[in-house]
């Protein structure tokens, strides 16, 4: 059950331990080109949509237990139902479900992710709740560096997202499935990204806007290695993008991007190497985790941005 409070204009969610909030709020500010929220001085200002209501949501600290939420530009909603729902959305955007003390219990232990684990103590898989969004992220992503992939989507949210204004400031909707399931590779040709990224993208959409593809359908499969399978199956998702989908949308623990540059480089700068590590390496530094590979691919990764 999660535990919330509501006082005036803030909901107050009750954070789960182990957990840090600036160390969280560090990993959001790795690029500055991330256009889905704002940082400033420790707190987090984005657009959610709650049953078809877009709410502007402001979060920050309160005390080191309490996740604080304030809705802004007249967006509360009024139902202990909407209330609920924003809520949710956060805990699962923060992992706040997941028990992180046997990861840390199994972390201590090795000696790879041990000093990781000191540095970011309190980080958690920072989720994209919208299976669209994540999608499209992954094919985006896939085969470039990580600062161009933020200005592809930004380019791709600008274009085709919409916007709540407030104080001057735009704060983004990611684009809907339905409107981009509408459009051909043409219509998104002034976006940097090659053709067949944008057909990807388009098939995601339409796959979604017919029914064949939904969240709803993909968490009801119990087994990794099946819902990588119903992944892989989507053009332009491969074995990368469905584990990197699996970690931060449908939340599989054991879910395992194990050919990810960024993984690999990674290990490279902790263990001080020379060489890049083969598979087979990652394979034997790996075989401890089981069932948290998810957890130690995403701290190793905030060892490089």
């Amino acid at each position: 059950m999660r535990s919330w409070k509501e006082s005036k204009n803030c909901i107050f969610i009750k954070a789960p331990e182990p957990f840090n909030f600036k160390v969280n709020v560090d990993y959001f500010l790795r690029d500055p080109n991330e256009c889905m929220y704002e940082i400033e001085e420790n707190t987090i200002t984005r657009v959610i949509e709650i049953n078809h209501l877009r709410t502007l949501i402001q979060i920050s600290e309160a005390g080191s237990d309490y996740l604080a939420v304030e809705c802004l530009a007249g967006t509360k909603p009024e139902s202990f139902e909407d209330k609920e729902t924003i809520v949710n959305y956060i805990c699962e955007w923060f992992d706040f479900d997941t028990d992180l003390l046997p990861f840390y219990e199994m972390g201590r232990r090795d000696l790879l992710l041990q000093p990781v684990i000191e540095r970011f103590y309190g980080l958690r898989i920072m989720g994209l709740n919208d299976l669209f969004e994540a999608l499209c992220w992954g094919i985006l992503g896939q085969q470039i560096n990580l600062k161009f992939a933020y200005t592809l989507k930004r380019q791709f949210v600008e274009k085709f997202g919409e916007h709540l204004d407030y104080n001057g400031k735009n704060y983004w909707i990611f684009p809907l499935y339905e409107k981009i399931s509408k459009l051909t590779a043409e219509d998104m040709a002034d976006i940097k990204m090659t053709k067949r990224k944008r057909e990807y993208i388009i098939g995601v959409a339409k796959l979604m806007a017919n029914g064949d593809l939904s969240k709803e359908n993909l968490l009801h499969v119990d087994d990794l290695k099946q819902a990588e399978k119903e992944l892989i199956r989507i053009r332009g998702i491969g074995t990368w993008t469905a584990n990197y989908v699996l970690m931060r949308c449908l939340r599989y623990p054991d879910a395992f991007p194990i050919d990810d540059v960024g993984l690999i480089n990674a290990i490279q700068f902790v263990k001080g190497m020379e060489r890049k590590p083969t598979k087979a390496e990652i394979r034997e530094l790996s075989a401890a985790w089981s069932t948290w590979e998810a957890y130690a691919t995403f701290y190793l990764w905030r060892m490089l941005y």
